[in-house]
């Protein structure tokens, strides 16, 4: 939508956008002007994560001397009616927008037939330049009883409030609903394969948002992957995993990720390369393998956020109608996950300012805000600010806590600009807020050096290097122990061949073992040294030399 606004309003092109018919939840023939993000991504959802907060805010209320006759009740038909009221009403806002462009809005199931001609429903549209914007839709694994599972599309519109609901999944997704749904008091269990929930963030907020989030009441599974799910008599679900099985839920619903929306649009066969995933192939201007097909947003699976769709579709109009080919910038873009408690960021991980820039310094802190302290409850904040240490410009800020994403924003500007931690240090900070604490870390939590990681590095190469002659110097000694060893066997043997008077049945066995400093702890030196003669044949097991 914004790539064809602006090459209309600004550049005079004419433009064109493909839709399908507008349904709250998306499916081969239905979307809606607006897309993933209008209507069964962002805004909903943040308006479930609103509604959810509440009870949170009843309990936080008690500690600030509130009290209720009953418990406060949550109408769940009143929510579902008021959201859809909005995306309907968004739907009209963005058609609008377009109209009012000079955008032309076709309304239908699109496909490319070739490098310049769209079909839609049968009726063909050429262009110059053709725009894949198609976003994601949700993924699901192929298990028994898949058609009892509902997606993030249809967890938006359920006619009722699930009593009890397993959410598979670890990433974004899974808690933000896990989020939801335990603050509209449903009884929530998380399903996750990994260890740890949000895979790819840094490891303290991990921990610290599953906390923050079991002490909330939410039921974590770790380590377990979906089986099957059956549905008993009563209409109630079971969930099967790898490690047992719970039964009980209302519904079950699975967050496993998103996969790009490139199913029966046409491209294979004009020739758009795809990766393994689905996602479009696109070069550091967008434009696909086919000069007059480009493609934008989470289609590409480059970073999937829409505010970085909307840029990346404000330079692709630069670079076609502007005559200014213009990159899209994913460098320090926000993002922030709705969880509850919320999370933002901005800017590298520890792990990636390591790799990129060595010796970096870590502030951290970890508080209970002013909110909690009337409240009673166990709420907490986490703050992570890196910088880099030779230039003393932040390049990295995470927080998990109340108000994060509204947080991280700004904070997104200071590192956007390549602020450094002086800068932060000089301003004056807002008293008493949460957002005070990123402007009063003074001395770094801890210090990432490169030099002093090259050198334990060093030390441990060096070291092993000596371990590997020494075992070298060990292999060779022990190699003529062994020799000596076969030889004094065959002397032996052949002056119990010579002492006839004596004979030695063939039932008795000589055994020589080795014992005393040749090859590590006792147990393996028995099972490498073992001399085993029966009659005239001798052994030497695992080893080379063999003697009949």
């Amino acid at each position: 939508m914004r790539a064809s606004r602006v090459a209309a309003s600004l550049y005079g092109a004419r433009a064109a956008v493909c839709e399908m018919p507008f349904a709250t939840v998306a499916s081969d023939s239905l979307g809606g002007v607006g897309g993933t993000c209008v209507l069964r991504g962002c805004v909903p959802k943040k308006l479930l994560v609103y509604a959810s907060k509440y009870s949170h805010e009843f309990e936080e209320s008690r500690g600030f001397g509130w009290t209720y006759d009953t418990d406060p009740k949550h109408d769940w038909s009143t929510l579902m009616t008021n959201k859809n009221l909005e995306l309907k009403r968004l739907v009209r806002v963005q058609t609008n927008m377009l109209k009012n462009s000079g955008v032309t809005i076709i309304e239908g199931r699109g496909k490319v037939v070739d490098p310049h001609t769209v079909s839609v429903d049968g009726k063909l549209y050429t262009a110059k330049n053709i725009l894949i914007a198609v976003g994601g839709r949700p993924s699901m694994p192929d298990i028994p009883g898949i058609e009892h599972v509902i997606d993030s599309d249809a967890a938006l519109d359920l006619t009722s409030r699930p009593e009890k609901i397993a959410v598979v999944g670890g990433g974004y997704i899974a808690l933000e609903f896990a989020g939801i749904f335990n603050g509209l008091k449903s009884g929530v269990h998380v399903f996750i394969r990994q260890k740890k929930v949000l895979r790819g963030f840094y490891e303290e907020v991990r921990d610290f948002v599953a906390d923050q989030m079991s002490l909330r009441g939410i039921t974590f599974h770790t380590e377990e992957t979906p089986q099957a799910v059956t549905k008993s008599d009563d209409g109630l679900l079971t969930l099967k995993t790898n490690k047992g099985s719970i039964n009980g839920f209302s519904h079950v619903m699975f967050a496993t990720g998103r996969k790009p929306n490139t199913k029966n649009l046409g491209l294979e066969e004009v020739g758009v390369k795809m990766d393994k995933h689905g996602a479009i192939v696109v070069d550091e201007f967008s434009r696909t393998s086919v000069d007059s097909i480009w493609a934008v947003g989470d289609v590409t699976n480059r970073v999937n956020l829409t505010p970085v769709a909307l840029m990346e579709g404000g330079a692709l109009v630069k670079t076609i109608f502007g005559n200014e080919p213009t990159k899209p910038d994913h460098s320090a873009v926000p993002s922030a996950v709705f969880s509850q408690p919320p999370i933002g960021q901005v800017g590298l991980t520890e792990e990636k300012a390591i790799e990129k820039y060595g010796d970096v310094d870590i502030y951290t802190s970890n508080f209970r805000p002013l909110r909690a302290t009337l409240s009673g409850l166990p709420d907490r904040v986490y703050m992570k600010v890196i910088v880099c240490a030779n230039t003393d410009k932040v390049i990295g800020v995470h927080m998990c806590g109340e108000d994060a994403p509204e947080i991280i924003q700004g904070i997104a500007i200071a590192v956007k600009a390549g602020l450094r931690k002086q800068n932060f240090d000089a301003t004056v900070g807002v008293h008493p807020i949460t957002a005070e604490e990123l402007v009063t870390m003074r001395n770094p939590t801890r210090k990432v050096r490169r030099d002093a990681a090259d050198k334990a590095k060093m030390k441990d190469e060096a070291t092993s290097q000596k371990l590997e002659a020494s075992a070298f110097t060990y292999a060779l000694v022990s190699s003529f122990i062994f020799v000596v060893i076969v030889a004094g066997v065959k002397v032996m043997c052949r002056k119990i061949r010579a002492f006839r008077s004596h004979q030695i049945s063939q039932a008795t066995r000589i055994i020589i073992v080795c014992k005393g400093g040749l090859f590590g702890d006792s147990t393996t030196r028995v099972h490498h040294c073992s001399v085993v003669s029966q009659s005239s044949h001798i052994f030497i097991y695992n080893s080379v030399l063999v003697h009949h």
